[in-house]
């Protein structure tokens, strides 16, 4: 009797099982074997060789990029958590009708329902050297002559980046908020805690998975973005995608596919290192 509710639940996962397998699994075993492929200018060679993971790990470069990888993505992540905690946090704590709380959270998803690229590439005309941005601060007497760093630059890409993603963080720890039971701040506020002392020993501990959900998401969508770092450098700067990006330009698919398996190796090293802290199953 106990084999076939086994049975039903196997068949029932089965079909998501083999999505899984056929669209994530079989890519990245692919993209595994190429790795270790060598390529010439005219021709790829399906032979074993660690050419491409030698000179992946003996390039300079390489550690170059994966810490400016690594800079957009903290960077980032402290912008978007800055911002998208005080947005939950006013959303859950400060508006009490339901109705506005889903209003104001709707607000919030407009920018979405455009292009991330249109959205990106609406700075360029802001930001640039005769752009609003600039025009206003000359206008305003703040400075004398247009300020260059505005465009073309790292202070361009992590606004982007954070403009894009920070949403991904607001919705895992809204989430949270509103399932916090609004008994346990009352009963801190009679025992005489301040509001730094709730939000510090209460509403942050109970948080703690949405905010892990909401880095996850961040850290690892910034750390595969190429598109909004070669835009919004104006190709002076350079992340891991990037990097596979120009070898997939350049036919080099097997460099491209060492280059993405070390960085998948490396997200998944993140993510492990961030779910030591939360475990995430037990939070929801």
């Amino acid at each position: 009797m106990q084999a076939r509710p086994n049975l039903t639940g196997w068949l029932m996962v089965s079909p998501l099982a083999i999505v899984l397998a056929v669209f994530l699994v079989l890519p990245i075993i692919l993209i595994g074997v190429v790795s270790f492929w060598t390529a010439t200018e005219f021709s790829i060679i399906p032979a074993f060789s660690w050419e491409n993971y030698d000179f992946l790990f003996g390039s300079p470069v390489t550690y170059s990029v994966f810490l400016n990888t690594f800079k957009y993505a903290i960077i980032t992540w402290a912008l978007t958590f800055s911002i998208g905690f005080t947005i939950a946090y006013y959303l859950a704590f400060h508006i009490r009708t339901q109705t506005w709380q889903i209003a104001l959270f709707l607000l919030c998803t407009i920018p979405f329902w455009t292009s991330n690229i249109i959205r990106m590439i609406s700075w360029i005309p802001f930001l640039g050297r005769n752009g609003i941005a600039n025009s206003a601060l000359i206008s305003w007497g703040v400075v004398d002559e247009p300020l260059d760093w505005l465009l073309f630059s790292d202070f361009a890409v992590i606004l982007a980046f954070v403009h894009l993603y920070t949403l991904f963080m607001v919705v895992p720890i809204f989430n949270t908020m509103m399932r916090i039971d609004k008994s346990l701040i009352e009963a801190a506020r009679d025992a005489g805690a301040s509001g730094r002392q709730i939000l510090w020993n209460v509403i942050l501990p109970l948080t703690k998975s949405g905010i892990m959900i909401g880095t996850i998401f961040v850290v690892t969508l910034v750390m595969g973005d190429f598109i909004t770092v070669r835009f919004m450098s104006g190709s002076q700067s350079a992340n891991v995608g990037r990097l596979i990006s120009n070898d997939i330009a350049l036919l080099q698919y097997p460099s491209a596919s060492a280059t993405a398996i070390v960085l998948l190796a490396t997200v998944l090293i993140t993510i492990a290192i961030l779910l030591r802290f939360v475990d995430i199953r037990k939070e929801l």
